[in-house]
């Protein structure tokens, strides 16, 4: 007889997964968009009972999505009492960095201090069509980069924003954004996928969102400049916090029909993740789809996870609501555990 083969051994992470979040897009029929509504409420109050450790909710203008998550999460923190409440991510060029920052305050007080708001810059998506709606008057001159973020940043800290602070006849008036929430400035996510973003968020003292897409810069290895991007942020920030969001689709519960599907709905992704895609060159990661014992060997092997101890897995496109359960579910009870994760309840 020849020698016994040698043991395959999957790579261990750095660490077990200490926090596991999902991340939904909220998707609604436009004809009647009060079920979907109800349906992500009813998947964020699920997530808290099978003990995730946060709920993120993307956003999308002029969509069939979540066009505005500051609502949705203000419902979602009456509903809810543990469960951290994210945004993933609000992209500011649709914002006012001032009134952004009195509703993210107004919702982190209604949560107890449970709000992670994600942010990103950048011009609005379709800006060339929305742009004259969207700022009829100064769409020449709104400023699109990093420096929207610190706007809003200050004013999440309290620093001054009006120079008059006193009474007004029976008015009285703050010089600073009004609810002030103390705890939310530490709580402050980037979602980027570039070096320059990862540093920036670690020089400013945001935490870091990375996700399935990243700009394709000194690699053609979508996992590589991932880790590259974690590391480059822990170089300037080791005591900050780093969220890695991939899709993930587990398939232990689920029936035939909806493996199914799931297998479909990965086939037609895929074959974007085989090269730099559009103007910008991103690079996609693929989906991850099997049992959770195989998605964890995956998973594993990504040199970018295995420096992260927090994930927003997010769930796919345009399935029903069943499926999300069964997802969610699986996650909690079988690929969590696999990960070294376990609920903190």
């Amino acid at each position: 007889m020849g020698p016994e083969p040698k043991e395959t051994r999957v790579p261990i992470p750095t660490k077990p997964l200490r926090r596991l979040g999902f991340l939904t897009i909220g998707l609604f029929d436009g004809a009647n968009p009060r079920p979907g509504h109800e349906s992500t409420l009813e998947i964020i109050q699920l997530g808290e009972e099978l003990g995730y450790d946060s709920a993120w909710v993307r956003h999308r203008h002029l969509q069939y999505g979540i066009s505005s998550p500051v609502a949705i999460l203000a419902a979602a923190s009456q509903r809810t009492s543990r469960i951290d409440l994210g945004t993933a991510v609000i992209p500011l060029g649709w914002e006012n960095p001032l009134r952004l920052a009195e509703d993210l305050a107004t919702v982190d007080i209604l949560s107890g201090g449970r709000l992670n708001p994600g942010l990103s810059v950048g011009p609005p998506m379709q800006w060339e069509h929305v742009k004259s709606a969207l700022y009829p008057d100064t769409a020449d001159v709104e400023d699109f980069s990093y420096e929207r973020v610190a706007r809003l940043l200050a004013a999440i800290r309290g620093e001054q924003i009006s120079d008059f602070e006193g009474t007004q006849g029976f008015e009285v008036f703050s010089k600073r954004v009004e609810p002030h929430s103390p705890g939310l400035s530490g709580r402050m996510w980037y979602g980027g996928g570039s070096l320059r973003s990862a540093r920036w968020a670690a020089e400013h003292g945001m935490n870091f969102l990375t996700s399935n897409v990243v700009r394709s810069e000194d690699s053609q290895s979508f996992e590589a400049i991932q880790a590259s991007h974690v590391a480059a942020y822990r170089a300037a920030r080791p005591d900050g916090r780093v969220s890695q969001g991939l899709v993930v689709i587990p398939t232990d519960g689920a029936t035939p029909e909806q493996r199914a599907k799931y297998e479909a709905y990965v086939a037609k992704r895929t074959p974007r993740t085989s090269a730099p895609q559009g103007p910008q060159q991103m690079l996609f990661a693929r989906d991850h789809i099997g049992t959770s014992d195989e998605i964890a060997g995956q998973l594993y092997a990504n040199p970018a996870f295995r420096e992260v101890d927090e994930v927003a897995f997010a769930l796919p496109f345009s399935f029903e609501h069943e499926d999300y359960v069964q997802i969610l579910t699986d996650i909690a009870t079988k690929l969590g555990p696999a990960l070294g994760w376990a609920p903190n309840w």
